[in-house]
């Protein structure tokens, strides 16, 4: 049998061609707006700029900058305070990009983070 599974939807009016070349649209307009995401870079800082971090669109850290003279190398508590400034930084950073990255994927995505398999696809 060679009949069409879809004439049962009436009048023919199912075009998979058309869903295929939406679909491959919706594809096309995904990647460009993650690699929009890829190079654009926010910052994230703390302690009035003493640490400040930048990432990405995706999430990425990119570069790490820590202000001159504010720690001392030797002392191990001011080591532990940097990290916990780094982390803090970056965690402001990455709710930037987040963000970003909600309002670049959001119309794409159309609710699309629900379904099995997407949220690796939609860089989340």
């Amino acid at each position: 049998m060679s009949q069409n599974p879809f004439d049962a939807l009436g009048g023919g009016g199912f075009d998979m061609n058309a869903l295929l070349q939406q679909a491959q649209q919706m594809q096309e307009q995904l990647q460009s707006a993650q690699q929009r995401l890829a190079e654009t870079v926010v910052d994230g800082t703390v302690a009035g700029g003493a640490v400040t971090v930048q990432v990405n669109g995706v999430g990425e850290l990119v570069g790490v900058e820590i202000k001159a003279g504010g720690f001392d190398g030797s002392d191990s508590d001011d080591l532990s305070d940097l990290g916990d400034m780094i982390v803090a930084a970056y965690r402001d950073a990455k709710a930037q990009a987040d963000a970003l990255a909600g309002e670049a994927l959001g119309p794409l995505a159309g609710g699309a983070e629900g379904l099995p398999g997407m949220p690796g696809q939609l860089g989340f």
